[in-house]
């Protein structure tokens, strides 16, 4: 049977397009004065403490930086087998949640393998979540997230990739359970893959979400979609962030942190219309 390989959209466009130019800029990213400010090492030995990380999606000269500390972080924490990446749709193609259970994903950087047992229990506890590559095309959100783990874990990892086009909090909490039963006896780690308010002055966008970012750090959803609601905080990975909660808290979260917040503003100097980047740990 060939193997069915999921093309990179947006090398060349979100990040760089050739092999070289690409670690180049994941480096810059890390080295970056809003990034760690050093090169991811691997512990092999480490902790393994992260339950699941908030990364942001934007073009890398935009949010890399900010994204680049929760990588840096994951490489101090050790090696997971399954990365499972919940991404929003922004193209609002196929299904309401829709994972990808076999192939490959390829970035410059090489073949990213999709875990299909892990995919398989996933679909085993849930009822809403459907296969659906059609979802998974076109969509950015999950995809700048591979780079970064083939640069800090090269081929050493699968993963599994659900895209939400339903976020309600009820959809986000069942997701959530099911990736909670699924994972319990694996060697995981969630990302949940969002930018926070879009379009909006610094100074307000910080504001507001820095209120969103408080209600993850108390790791509560229901607290997270009532900000989101109240004061209009256009994050657009809300589902998936409520998902990763529930399915954290299962899991034994103890406690989360927010590594990095910055804005589009800060990296080009504009703080008219900004967007916001947060970087967040949640661990055991």
């Amino acid at each position: 049977m060939s193997v069915k390989v999921r093309y990179a959209r947006y090398a060349g466009s979100f990040y760089a397009g050739s092999r070289e130019s690409l670690r180049r800029q994941i480096e810059e990213c890390f080295a970056h004065r809003f990034g760690p400010g050093s090169l991811p090492k691997v512990s092999e030995d480490g902790p393994r403490r992260i339950i699941g990380l908030v990364c942001p999606h934007a073009g890398y000269m935009y949010s890399g930086p900010v994204a680049a500390n929760a990588y840096y972080r994951l490489a101090l924490d050790g090696r997971a087998d399954v990365f499972v990446i919940l991404g929003p749709n922004h193209q609002g193609i196929g299904s309401g949640v829709a994972i990808m259970n076999r192939g490959v994903w390829r970035t410059p950087l090489g073949d990213a393998e999709i875990d299909g047992e892990t995919a398989r229990e996933i679909l085993r506890h849930s009822t809403i979540i459907d296969v659906d590559d059609s979802a998974h095309a076109y969509e950015h959100s999950i995809e700048v997230q591979i780079p970064f783990l083939q640069y800090v874990y090269g081929q050493s990892f699968r993963f599994v990739p659900i895209c939400f086009l339903m976020q309600d909090l009820e959809t986000s909490r069942e997701v959530g359970q099911a990736l909670a039963e699924s994972l319990k006896d694996k060697n995981a780690v969630i990302i949940a893959s969002t930018d926070m308010t879009h379009y909006e002055p610094h100074k307000k966008a910080s504001e507001k979400d820095r209120e969103a970012i408080n209600a993850i750090l108390r790791l509560d959803e229901q607290l997270f979609y009532s900000v989101l609601e109240s004061r209009n905080v256009t994050a657009c990975g809300y589902g998936p962030v409520a998902a990763l909660i529930t399915a954290a808290k299962e899991l034994g979260a103890k406690s989360a942190e927010l590594l990095s917040y910055r804005t589009s503003g800060d990296i080009t100097g504009d703080m008219s219309a900004v967007v916001g980047y947060a970087a967040i740990m949640i661990t055991r």
